[in-house]
């Protein structure tokens, strides 16, 4: 996309198997069993016409969090890391927190909760606790995959902890593979999150399954994203190497693009990078 528009991809991974990480990740993965490298991420994105990014956490690790700030540190296209911290030991994570914030590319805080089969983690009082350190510290907290598990905890978690920025992770993982019924209440309970100011979202993970991968296809979830959250609380992100369950990375980048392309130049640019650079201080 040689079009001279700035994008700034907010959800990228990087892994490296065979080092006992990544318990998640095994052959049933198929193409995603293998490593990633930062090499490769740079020669994707440059491909696709995509300039920078935001590295993602993939392991509730503090050692995938220091490999990504190592990238970060010696690649400047590697806008920012979001990091792993230990929530539910607010005096550890107290601890790592400090020990991240010395570094500049350290932006944000993920933990892989949707791995976690109980329903009412993120209300736990000890979680709560260490995000409320990330909203002293003004540091963003992401949400992965979060309906149908989590979602719903989203709102409460806004509203309790005004002072947090909660970035939702895929638009919450709308089930397009599911039956109609089900957009209802994912629809209901990202509204419902939306509608809270300290909350953003990342238009990225929407590929399904046997599901068309396409902007007609995506246009009911799109059209409720941009109703809820504005162009200015929502963020491009390709999910790579994720995606490549779903297309490869420049074909994800141009569906999304065919959707921004709707916009303004203001309102896309806010989803190409300006929310992005925003909301991670970048």
């Amino acid at each position: 996309m040689g079009d001279g528009v700035v994008r700034l991809d907010s959800h990228l991974h990087l892994w490296e198997v065979g080092e006992g990480r990544y318990p998640w990740l095994g052959p049933q993965h198929g193409q995603l069993y293998r490593t990633y490298s930062v090499q490769e991420a740079r020669e994707t994105l440059a491909a696709a016409g995509v300039q920078r990014a935001i590295l993602v956490q993939a392991d509730d690790t503090a050692a995938d969090t220091e490999a990504m700030l190592a990238h970060g540190n010696a690649h400047e296209w590697i806008a920012g890391v979001v990091g792993w911290l230990p929530l539910e030991d607010p005096a550890a994570a107290a601890a790592m927190l400090e020990k991240w914030r010395a570094h500049t590319k350290f932006c944000g805080v993920r933990t892989l909760i949707h791995d976690d089969q109980r329903p009412d983690v993120l209300g736990l009082a000890p979680v709560r606790e260490s995000l409320g350190l990330l909203a002293v510290e003004g540091i963003p907290f992401e949400v992965p995959d979060a309906f149908p598990r989590h979602l719903g905890q989203v709102a409460a978690l806004a509203t309790e902890l005004p002072e947090l920025t909660v970035v939702v992770d895929h638009l919450g993982k709308p089930p397009r593979a599911g039956s109609g019924g089900e957009m209802f209440p994912w629809e209901r309970q990202l509204r419902a999150v939306a509608a809270l100011p300290n909350t953003v979202a990342k238009v990225s993970g929407l590929h399904c399954g046997g599901v068309e991968f396409s902007a007609g296809s995506l246009t009911r979830v799109w059209d409720i994203a941009l109703e809820a959250f504005g162009p200015s609380r929502l963020m491009f992100g390709g999910d790579w190497p994720v995606s490549l369950l779903g297309a490869p990375y420049a074909e994800t980048t141009a569906v999304l693009a065919s959707l921004i392309g709707s916009l303004s130049l203001d309102e896309a640019a806010a989803l190409w990078h300006a929310t992005a650079e925003r909301v991670y201080s970048r």
